[in-house]
């Protein structure tokens, strides 16, 4: 067996190119220069973003036919043009999975399994987090190791993996005060079902302090009853329903503004406080993830998430969006609220009672393009930071799409 090729930053952007794009856009491979250089230089899915000019790809790709590790064709179509092609996936012999972490190892530098599923979703269909994490042992434990595990890293909620085809700028790959690559799956690394059990035990737990400390939050955010007020004018008398309504309060507000407001939760604790607190609300135990349409109406005229996808993995988010729209009408709205940024946290303790919930924060980009990618038009969406009176730590995120 040969030695493994020891690539520059330059070739393992440029083979990473090739290989990602015989994939995702197979009608214009192989490439030219120019777009290899193009696909070098995208601003989004490279890390660091590039700026080479076409000289340096172009000796790039000299050296690397040189080196066996790619080969030329000539596109007869119009006028002879002079293409690229990849030969490093039949030189490992890399499998379907093993080729798509591959490329995005080479693309993105060091990564943890989770964003490494999400980030290979166009390449190759991973089961799970447990799946990726199968596949880079097995390229770990090769005769000639393709990837290794770094050592875990302050405020890492899991190791990064790394390719060993090169040198890998790990300042580039996690500056130094930046937040780190965030596994948003850890939460769900024993199960989906263990992790649903965990947040109904929690919430059952503090149900009864929670609904105290937060039924009557509303008074003090200004910014969020006039999201409320929005969704109650554009539903009208329509049916609305708020999944994962907890104590109802939420609910009851869109009620007293005239809305047709129904509330469900996973937690049958936290719907007894509801039909308690608010009992001429409709409250009732369910799973946002099996939302049907309203009993009295073709589909509901608004569909809220009010912080009730925060305990979801970023790859259960895209199909839960999409079980959140389906019920929703034509011209009806789902509305979210999150928590914004890159982080994972646990809590332990919650309202004096002992708790074990995982907080999944999101960037808006990405809860924007799940939006977009379910089928919502005239996305919008809002960040404020935390309300220090009311003790917040974290910043929130606010997220508005219609459905055509």
């Amino acid at each position: 067996m040969s030695d493994l090729p020891v690539l520059t930053a330059e070739e393992q952007r440029v083979l990473g190119v090739l290989l990602e794009k015989e994939v995702t856009v197979p009608a214009s491979y192989p490439m030219t220069v120019n777009a290899v250089r193009t696909g070098c230089n995208q601003s989004s899915s490279r890390e660091p973003v590039t700026d080479y000019d076409e000289r340096v790809v172009h000796e790039t790709l000299r050296t690397l036919k040189q080196g066996e590790l790619a080969a030329v064709t000539w596109d007869d179509r119009g006028r002879r043009t002079l293409k690229y092609v990849q030969t490093l996936s039949v030189r490992l012999d890399l499998a379907d999975d093993e080729r798509a972490l591959l490329t995005v190892l080479l693309l993105r530098g060091a990564q943890p399994p989770g964003a490494l599923r999400s980030r290979t979703e166009r390449l190759h269909p991973f089961a799970d987090r447990d799946e990726v994490a199968a596949c880079l042992q097995r390229m770990a434990t090769r005769e000639q190791p393709l990837v290794e595990q770094l050592p875990r890293q302050p405020r890492e909620q899991d190791a990064r993996w790394v390719h060993l085809l090169g040198p890998v700028d790990q300042v580039s790959a996690a500056p130094v005060g930046a937040a780190p690559d965030v596994d948003r799956d850890v939460v769900i690394a024993g199960g989906a079902d263990v992790r649903d059990a965990k947040v109904r035990a929690s919430y059952g737990a503090i149900a009864a302090s929670y609904a105290d400390a937060l039924t009557d939050e509303l008074a003090d955010l200004p910014f969020e009853r006039w999201l409320l007020d929005r969704v109650a004018a554009h539903a009208g008398t329509d049916p609305v329903v708020e999944v994962g309504c907890g104590p109802g309060h939420v609910t009851a507000y869109l009620a007293d503004a005239g809305a047709d407001a129904t509330g469900i939760d996973l937690t049958p604790e936290m719907v007894e406080e509801a039909r308690r607190r608010f009992p001429d609300g409709v409250y009732e135990v369910g799973d946002l993830r099996a939302l049907m349409r309203p009993l009295n109406g073709s589909g509901w005229a608004a569909v809220l998430g009010w912080y009730s996808l925060i305990h979801l993995a970023a790859s259960e988010l895209p199909g839960a969006v999409e079980a959140l729209v389906r019920p929703v009408r034509g011209d009806g709205w789902l509305v979210l609220a999150l928590h914004a940024g890159a982080e994972v946290r646990t809590n332990s303790s919650w309202f004096d009672q002992e708790v074990d919930l995982d907080f999944v924060f999101h960037e808006p980009a990405d809860v924007v393009a799940v939006l977009e990618r379910a089928g919502l038009v005239d996305v919008e969406w809002y960040r404020r930071g935390p309300v220090s009176a009311r003790g917040e730590s974290t910043e929130r995120l606010y997220v508005l799409g219609r459905k055509p």
